[in-house]
């Protein structure tokens, strides 16, 4: 065997090899269309060195003839698929010069079928067979066709293409693709230039093209391997990646998924295929995912995601899933939708989180919550009971005080009042009997007289002040007679300023506020050793404002604040549905205040 035949059919061996290849890894990965190119290019490669092996050994012109005829085709094939290689691969290459060459080379295939013989030779007159490096090689001799000229066109422009591709990739950054790839294209279509030569008679040279084809097939092959092996590595990366998410992922108790909407396929991460109970491995569809939500909760869910999927929004979702024991536990998912090129939803992916514990832990929460609402609502009816018990106690303490001086005051004015006017008129009858005998013993009667009916006046008035307010009629006029009592009894300064000649208040609310008033003036003279009191009646809007202000030694009004007196005042003032405070201090004196609402009526309040 000659090492011609040798050396081309190794070439052409190889080249069915690359193309074999890539045809199944095309096969795999359908949407890899330079893989697919190449196989393409590859084989025409292969084809065109066993046509150019046969001319070599070619014995007649029929023969020789008919091989020029058909190798146009795989060199057609070979031209468009290497251009669209280019083009798809590299990213490269102007449209205008890949359409030129496309339609070209169309041409020249088209005219190569309808010229006789071809569109190489307009007669092929016989063969010549020399000697070449040992090998005896047969090149033809014959008249070159004009029609030629557009082969030899195609092929320039198949240069012009293939630099203006490599000064692309060049100046993209990617030079070492612009030397291996661009290089090996300019050589192979500078080489390629021998067939002319070889038809016009300037060299005597057998056919190469195949081996011119062959660099660049080997220069593409060899980008793509450095892909695959780049794939690969990047494969092994990605495992080792997944493997450290997955890890991640367990540990904070996640779950991630991707879910392919044109493929209706969902990738779910391992630890969570086998928590939910799917195969460890295999392809997993929604209605896979669907049935291990809870029935309860599929409605919602799913309608999460249509409203995330319709309005490109994230999507977010708690539900239940139930287990293959029976168990459910709470997942909380998260998602984002991957929309393509048109803008329409590709991919949901996302996480999932299992929120069981958390779940558990607020229907615990509310368990105690609503224990101490139960507790609080107990409590609160003890404390109203309790502050109901003592505003009854004290209403009980306001009445007995109030029959007590009722009772005082009858006592003073039907017992000590009329044992003194007894008094008085014994010493009366007295101080006539001595009158005439003994002068002097008389006027000692007279001042005895004098003291019992002063007694019995002020215990008369003290009987009137103590039976109560109950018929006190005109508050301004109680008032002010409170007062003139005061200044006479006391020896105090009480004076009673009002804004008007009379208030609209009901009677008991006149009755509660003398009261008042009748307090704050003994707790005035007897404790705070005043001068000088004074009363102010004002009317506010729908309230009226009561003010009795003295000029006495005051007290500490926070240590103070919890005695009875005080108590009893603000107690009075509430049941008319007013307020009360008192403001003292050991220096200015006291003030006390009371507000109340006009047309008040006397109701019973707890005292807060």
């Amino acid at each position: 065997m000659s090492w011609i035949t040798i050396v081309w059919s190794m070439n052409a061996g190889a080249c069915f090899v690359l193309a074999g290849v890539c045809f199944v890894v095309w096969c795999k990965q359908r949407e890899s269309w330079p893989h697919l190119l190449f196989s393409c290019s590859a084989v025409a490669a292969g084809v065109i060195a066993l046509i150019e092996l046969t001319m070599l050994h070619a014995n007649t012109v029929g023969q020789y003839t008919a091989l020029v005829r058909w190798i146009h085709v795989p060199v057609w094939v070979l031209t468009l698929s290497f251009v669209a290689f280019v083009r798809l691969y590299l990213r490269a290459g102007r449209r205008w010069l890949a359409w030129s060459i496309y339609g070209l080379r169309t041409l020249v295939l088209i005219l190569n079928f309808i010229s006789t013989p071809n569109i190489n030779f307009r007669v092929i007159t016989g063969l010549r067979h020399f000697s070449w490096w040992g090998e005896i090689v047969s090149v033809p001799v014959g008249v070159p066709n004009p029609w030629g000229l557009l082969s030899n066109l195609s092929l320039l422009l198949l240069l012009i293409f293939s630099v203006d591709a490599t000064i692309t990739v060049w100046r993209r950054g990617d030079r070492q693709r612009a030397l291996v790839v661009g290089g090996s294209m300019i050589l192979g279509t500078i080489l390629a230039w021998h067939v002319p030569f070889v038809i016009w008679g300037i060299i005597n040279v057998p056919f190469f093209l195949s081996f011119a084809y062959s660099g660049i097939v080997l220069a593409m092959s060899y980008e793509l391997s450095n892909d695959m092996l780049q794939t690969a590595q990047l494969a092994q990366k990605l495992e080792r990646s997944e493997k450290r998410l997955n890890l991640a992922a367990d540990s904070a108790n996640l779950g991630m998924w991707e879910w392919d909407l044109k493929k209706d396929e969902i990738w779910i991460t391992r630890t969570r295929r086998a928590q939910l109970g799917l195969p460890v491995s295999g392809r997993i569809t929604f209605e896979d995912l669907l049935s291990r939500w809870h029935a309860d909760d599929r409605d919602k869910v799913w309608q999460a995601l249509k409203e995330a999927l319709e309005e490109r929004k994230d999507y977010e979702a708690e539900y239940r899933i139930v287990l293959e024991d029976g168990s459910v536990r709470w997942i909380s998912a998260r998602g984002r939708v991957q929309l393509d090129d048109h803008g329409k939803p590709m991919q949901l992916t996302g996480v999932s989180l299992d929120i069981t514990s958390r779940k558990e832990a607020e229907v615990l929460a509310q368990q105690q919550r609503d224990e101490l609402e139960q507790l609080r609502q107990q409590r609160t009816a003890l404390l109203e009971k309790e502050v109901a018990e003592r505003a009854r106690l004290e209403r009980e303490v306001i009445e007995s005080c109030g029959r007590e001086q009722r009772r005082i005051a009858y006592d003073l004015h039907d017992g000590v009042g009329q044992h003194l006017v007894g008094i008085a008129l014994s010493a009366k009858l007295l101080e006539q009997e001595l009158r005439g005998e003994h002068p002097a013993q008389a006027k000692k009667a007279s001042a005895i007289v004098r003291l019992a009916n002063q007694t019995a006046r002020h215990a008369r008035l003290t009987a009137r002040s103590l039976e109560g307010a109950d018929g006190v009629g005109d508050l301004k006029v109680a008032l002010e007679a409170l007062a003139a009592n005061v200044r006479t009894n006391c020896r105090v300064a009480a004076n009673v300023k009002a804004d008007a000649s009379s208030f609209p208040v009901s009677a008991p609310a006149a009755a509660q506020l003398y009261r008042i008033v009748q307090e704050a003036l003994h707790n005035a003279v007897e404790h705070g050793r005043a001068r000088k009191v004074q009363i102010d009646l004002v009317v506010d809007g729908d309230n009226m404002a009561l003010t009795v202000r003295d000029d006495g030694k005051g007290f500490d009004g926070s240590a103070a604040s919890n005695g009875m007196g005080l108590r009893i005042m603000r107690y009075r003032a509430q049941c008319i549905g007013g307020s009360c405070e008192v403001q003292s201090n050991r220096t200015e004196g006291t003030i006390v205040t009371c507000r109340v609402p006009l047309q008040a009526d006397a109701h019973v309040r707890p005292i807060p």
